[in-house]
């Protein structure tokens, strides 16, 4: 699992997610995604174009993401899932939550 984070203007944070989210992974996104807010980019897209699994440890990442995001007065979108993402969001009714968008830039209209 490999994160990286790129900055785009208005205090956008995309946090690119490549591999599996599960147990082991989804403490990581947690961090990377608090540091971005932690350093002023409240609203957070993770983009989830590259993620081929994703299990209730990663949708608990990106709801904690949520969390924190919106407790700074921002929020925190998806980007691009998958199939399998998407249809472990609407099992979950997480997609009620997460609002998801076709890709990472279209997220925030910028």
């Amino acid at each position: 699992m490999e994160f990286s984070v790129k900055n785009l203007s208005g205090g956008v944070a995309v946090v690119q997610v490549d591999g599996r989210l599960n147990m082991v992974t989804a403490p990581r996104l947690r961090e990377v995604v608090s540091a971005s807010v932690a350093k002023g980019d409240i609203r957070v897209v993770v983009d989830l174009s590259k993620v081929t699994f994703i299990d209730s440890s990663g949708l608990g990442a990106l709801i904690s993401g949520l969390k924190t995001a919106r407790q700074a007065g921002g929020d925190l979108r998806i980007a691009a899932p998958n199939e399998q993402v998407r249809l472990v969001l609407q099992l979950t009714n997480m997609e009620r939550v997460l609002t998801s968008y076709p890709d990472s830039v279209s997220a925030y209209g910028s």
